[in-house]
């Protein structure tokens, strides 16, 4: 079992950066696919940015490719998203999630994650 907790969030100017970070408890960490989702009020939780086990693979969602990167550091069980070039439309609750995966690859779907973060507000002022 793995409990995810979020940390980062805040008010920004847009064109600034923000560092969220997930911390995650349990030993088999490394093991896990990690993902960052998003969701603005009364729209779908979506996809932000994936990263799979062995940190060979990283993917994107297209409004935020070029802006922000995500990473892994096994030895302290957290994930990174270092969000820059913030907009307006990046205001959003952002959640961790992870899934236990031996798999190469990222995975981008809502539905495949087994655990979730209680999220960290976003918000990007204009």
């Amino acid at each position: 079992q793995v409990q995810l907790v979020e940390s980062g969030g805040g008010l920004v100017q847009a064109g600034g950066s923000l560092r969220l970070s997930c911390a995650a408890s349990g030993r088999a960490f490394s093991s896990y696919a990690m993902g960052w989702f998003r969701q603005a009020p009364g729209k779908e939780r979506e996809f932000v940015a994936a990263i799979d086990w062995s940190r060979t693979s990283t993917c994107y969602a297209d409004s935020v490719k070029g802006r922000f990167t995500i990473s892994r550091d096994i030895a302290k069980n957290t994930v990174i998203l270092q969000m820059s070039s913030l907009k307006p439309e990046d205001t959003a609750v952002y959640y961790c999630a992870g899934v236990l995966s031996s798999a190469r690859g990222c995975i981008m779907s809502v539905m495949e994650y087994q655990h979730w973060g209680q999220g960290t507000q976003v918000t990007v002022s204009s």
